[in-house]
C-alpha cells in the first residue's frame, strides 16, 4: 500500500470519538458531503434553493458565492425533455454542439472553455471517458430517464473537484431511495418513430432504502450528414439504483450503479472519395459506474466522514456493416477507479470540507489492422475548504487543493469567494483557479507528449440578485472574465524533426495556446401569480484564442450571444401549458473564423393534464418553427417533432 492509500484510510480513523448522533441529514448538525446517499436524498427532497455541487456538501444556495442554476425535479418533468443535453442549452453560460439526431457526439462547453474542461458527474462520481483523445464526456447519449435533478456550477470548481473543471461542472442526480414507498413511470412515442419508457421505484424496509429504475429509448432518427438522405437511428438501454443500509444510528453504507448500452448510427467519410456523406456505419458504447460507500458521525454529529471506492468504464466500438460483412473499425475501454475520504466539520460559523483522493485512469484503444495502445496514469490529491459566515447574510469561503501526477508532477490550485444577502439584495462573487491533466491519449498514444504540463486557467465573477414581492420578481446579472493558459493541441511536425517532435513524423501535442473569455450571464423570473411563471436567460460570451496563427479570433462553436424564455400557466381545471424559446447567434465553425454558422430560433410548445391523482397525460412539439440549423458545419439538427405519453407518479 503507497503512502497516499495510507493517508486515505488514515484521515477517518483519526476522528474515532464515540458516535453520538444519527447520519440522517436531517437530525445531524454538521451537512451531508455530495457523494453521500443522505445529501443526494436531502437535494432530491428540496427545491431549486439547494445545491450539493458548489460545496460538495448540502448547502443553500444563498451562502454559494459561485454561480449555480439548478434544475429540480418539478422543472425537469414540467419542460418535458427527453435528452440532457436539451435542458443544459436552455441553462446561462452553456454552449452545447451535436454532431446530428439523439444519440449523436454531444459537447457541453461552459463560459466558452474547451468542453473537455466541463466535469461531467452522475450522483457526485465523475464521467469523463480517460479513452477519448482529449478526456472529455460525451453527453450525447445522456437521457433524462431516471434523473430527478440537475445542477450546474460555472466558473472553476477545480478546488472541490479536481482535474478538467476549469469551465464547471455539471452534476446528474438520478432518483434516490425515499422514506415512503413511491413509484414513477413514463412512455411516450412520436415522430422519427421515436418511442421510450422509463420507470422507477423506492422505498424503506427497516433500516434498508432503495431506489431502482430502468428503461429504453428508441428512434429511427435523422441523416447525422445535413445533405443525407438515410436516417441514422439510436437505440438505448438504462438502469440505475441507489441503496442505503443503516447499521447503526451514526453508521451507514452507500451501493449505487447507473449502466447506458447504446447503439447510434452515424455517417462518415467512405472511400472512393473520403467526402462526409451518408455511410451504414454505427458505434455501440457501455457505461457503468458503480460506487461504494461507508458513512459515519462523530462529535456529536458534528464531524461526518464518508470513505468510498469508484468505478467509471466505458466500452466503445465503431463498426461497418458495408462490404457485406461486419469490420470493427476502432475500439477503446477507458476506466477511472477512484478511492477517496471526505469529512465535514460543523464549527457553528465555520464549516470545514476537507479530503483526499487516489484516481487511477487507464485506457486501451485500437483501429482495424493496427495495434491496442495502452496507457495508464495515477493523479493523488488533497484539498480543504472553509466556510466562515461571521455576520448575518455573509458567508466566505476558500480553499486550496494539491495535486500529484505521476507523469507532470505537482500542482497547487486555490478559490476563494463571498455572498452577503441583505433584504433582498444579493451580492456575490469569486475568484478561482482550475486545472486539467493532460489526457492519456495526449501523454502516451503514439502522437503523445510525456513532458506535456496540465492546463491552467484564472478566472473571477462578481454578481447581484434582486428578490422583489416575496419572490414574484427575481432578476440577477454576472459578469465573468477567465484566462486559460498551456491549452493542449495538436501541432505538426515538419522535418527536421527536432524539439518535442522528435520521433513524432505525424505530429504531437503541446502547450501552445492560450484563451480567453468574459461575458455576462442575466436572469429574469416573474411569478404574477401561482399560476402563471415566466423565466428568461441571456449569455453574452466572448471567447477568443491568444496565441498562435488564430490568435484575437473567435473560439469556434461558441455563439457570442443566447436568449431562452421558458413560459408556463396552470389553468384552473388543471391543464398545464408552456413554451420554451431558445435564440443562439451566428457562431464560427473553425478556428481561422472562415466558415460562419447561421444562428437559429427554436421554439418548443408542451401541456399536460391531469386524468386523474398521479396520473398525467402530456404532449409537445419541438422545433415548431421546423427551423433548419447547425451547430457544427454539414451535421444536420431534427426538424419539428411531435410527441405525447403518459406519465404516472404515486
Amino acid at each position: 500500500m503507497n503512502r497516499f492509500s495510507s493517508l486515505i484510510l488514515a484521515l477517518p480513523l483519526a476522528a474515532a470519538p464515540a458516535y453520538a448522533q444519527s447520519t440522517d441529514t436531517k437530525d445531524s448538525a454538521a451537512p451531508a458531503a455530495a457523494q453521500s446517499n443522505g445529501a443526494l436524498e436531502q437535494a432530491q427532497a428540496s427545491d431549486a434553493e439547494v445545491t450539493v455541487t458548489a460545496g460538495r456538501l448540502v448547502q443553500r444556495l444563498d451562502t454559494v458565492g459561485q454561480a449555480v442554476t439548478v434544475l429540480d425535479s418539478a422543472e425537469i418533468a414540467r419542460r418535458q425533455s427527453a435528452i440532457v443535453s436539451d435542458l443544459l442549452r436552455q441553462t446561462p453560460g452553456v454552449t452545447v454542439i451535436r454532431n446530428g439526431g439523439a444519440g449523436t457526439v454531444t459537447s457541453v462547453s461552459i463560459r466558452g472553455a474547451q468542453s473537455d474542461q466541463t466535469a461531467a458527474l452522475i450522483d457526485g462520481i465523475k464521467l469523463n471517458d480517460p479513452s477519448t483523445p482529449a478526456g472529455g464526456f460525451d453527453f450525447g447519449q445522456l437521457l433524462v430517464g431516471n434523473i430527478a435533478r440537475i445542477e450546474v456550477v460555472r466558473g472553476a470548481q477545480s478546488v472541490l473537484w479536481g482535474s478538467q473543471a476549469i469551465g464547471g461542472v455539471v452534476n446528474i442526480i438520478t432518483r434516490q431511495p425515499t422514506e415512503q414507498l413511491a413509484l414513477n413511470a413514463r412512455a411516450e412515442g412520436g415522430t422519427y418513430g421515436t418511442g421510450q419508457a422509463f420507470a422507477n421505484v423506492s422505498g424503506k424496509a427497516g433500516p434498508l432504502r432503495a431506489s431502482i429504475g430502468g428503461g429504453w429509448y428508441q428512434t429511427n432518427g435523422i441523416s447525422a450528414f445535413a445533405g443525407g438522405r438515410e436516417a441514422d437511428g439510436f437505440r438505448h438501454y438504462a438502469g440505475n439504483a441507489s441503496v442505503n443500509l443503516a447499521l447503526t444510528n451514526t453508521l451507514s453504507v452507500d451501493l449505487r450503479g447507473f449502466y447506458a448500452d447504446s447503439r447510434t448510427d452515424f455517417d462518415g467519410f467512405a472511400p472512393p472519395t473520403f467526402a462526409f456523406g451518408d455511410t451504414p456505419e454505427y458505434s455501440v458504447a457501455k457505461q457503468a459506474l458503480g460506487y461504494a460507500g461507508v458513512n459515519w458521525a462523530t462529535l456529536g454529529g458534528r464531524l461526518r466522514n464518508r470513505i468510498g471506492y469508484a468505478l467509471t468504464n466505458i466500452r466503445r466500438r465503431n463498426l461497418d456493416p458495408s462490404g457485406g460483412g461486419l469490420r470493427e473499425t476502432f475500439a477503446s475501454t477507458g476506466r477511472n477507479i477512484r478511492f477517496d475520504y471526505q469529512g465535514v466539520l460543523d464549527l457553528g460559523r465555520v464549516t470545514a470540507t476537507f479530503g483526499a483522493e487516489r484516481e487511477i485512469s487507464r485506457y486501451a484503444t485500437g483501429t482495424t489492422g493496427g495495434p491496442i495502445s495502452r496507457a495508464r496514469a495515477s493523479i493523488d490529491s488533497g484539498y480543504g475548504q472553509l466556510l466562515v459566515s461571521p455576520l448575518a447574510g455573509l458567508n466566505l469561503t476558500g480553499g486550496v487543493r494539491y495535486d500529484s501526477h505521476n507523469r507532470f508532477g505537482g500542482i497547487v490550485t486555490g478559490a476563494a469567494s463571498g455572498v452577503y444577502t441583505r433584504r433582498g439584495t444579493t451580492l456575490r462573487g469569486s475568484w478561482t483557479q482550475g486545472f486539467k491533466a493532460p489526457s492519456l491519449f495526449q501523454l502516451q498514444s503514439d502522437f503523445g507528449n510525456p513532458l506535456l504540463r496540465p492546463e491552467t486557467s484564472e478566472g473571477w465573477d462578481i454578481g447581484l440578485a434582486q428578490r422583489l414581492l416575496g419572490g414574484r420578481i427575481e432578476a440577477s446579472a454576472t459578469w465573468f472574465s477567465r484566462t486559460a493558459r498551456d491549452q493542449i493541441i495538436f501541432v505538426s511536425c515538419p522535418r527536421p524533426l527536432t524539439g518535442v517532435c522528435t520521433g513524432r513524423p505525424f505530429g504531437t501535442y503541446d502547450n501552445v495556446a492560450r484563451a480567453s473569455a468574459e461575458g455576462l450571464e442575466a436572469t429574469l423570473a416573474l411569478r404574477p401569480t401561482d399560476a402563471l411563471t415566466l423565466s428568461a436567460s441571456y449569455s453574452y460570451i466572448d471567447s477568443r484564442a491568444r496565441a498562435g496563427a488564430n490568435a484575437g479570433l473567435r473560439l469556434p462553436n461558441r455563439p457570442s450571444q443566447s436568449f431562452t424564455l421558458n413560459l408556463d400557466h396552470r389553468w384552473r381545471f388543471g391543464l398545464e401549458t408552456g413554451a420554451t424559446l431558445v435564440n443562439l447567434g451566428p457562431s464560427l465553425n473553425d478556428g481561422a473564423n472562415r466558415v460562419r454558422l447561421a444562428g437559429y430560433t427554436l421554439l418548443d410548445l408542451r401541456a399536460a393534464f391531469p386524468v386523474t391523482r398521479g396520473v398525467q397525460i402530456y404532449g409537445r412539439v419541438e422545433n415548431a418553427f421546423d427551423t433548419r440549423y447547425q451547430t457544427i458545419s454539414q451535421y444536420g439538427q431534427p426538424g419539428r417533432a411531435v410527441y405525447g405519453g403518459v406519465r404516472v407518479g404515486l
